[in-house]
């Protein structure tokens, strides 16, 4: 009895949730002279927006202008400008604007897993975070 108490209290633990990452959409608007960003969660998007630094935006969904040679793209600069949150979604206008005809990309990170303990079993390294870049031609 004790035993098959043990099973089933070890197959509870074992059985954990995944919750699925939140698919960012990412479109121009407003005559191509912005970004928008659709598809996140609206209680994390208000919460983070009322944080007190003014560049977290920048830090969580940067946007980049692509380069020639694409094998530069981790090192470009972040393309400065204002996001604003409307209706849901966060839009990016840049400081100077888009280029006709001039690629840009955002990099959008995947945070998942359980947090510090990836770190310390070693299942993830630091920098190894994965990310996807959504390529945009205005």
């Amino acid at each position: 009895m004790k035993k098959t108490a043990w099973v089933l209290l070890l197959s509870l633990c074992a059985c954990t949730n995944k919750t699925k990452a939140p698919l960012v959409h990412v479109s121009l608007t407003d005559s191509n002279r912005s970004i928008r960003f659709s598809g996140l969660d609206l209680a994390v998007i208000n919460e983070i927006n009322r944080d007190s630094v003014p560049e977290v935006w920048e830090t969580l969904v940067p946007v980049f202008r692509m380069p020639k040679d694409t094998d530069l793209k981790n090192y470009q600069p972040v393309q400065h400008g204002k996001y604003v949150l409307k209706d849901s979604s966060i839009v990016f206008t840049p400081d100077i604007p888009f280029v006709k005809g001039q690629k840009y990309f955002t990099r959008c990170y995947r945070f998942e897993g359980n947090g510090i303990w990836d770190y310390i079993k070693g299942k993830k390294r630091l920098g190894d975070t994965e990310y996807s870049d959504v390529v945009v031609k205005p």
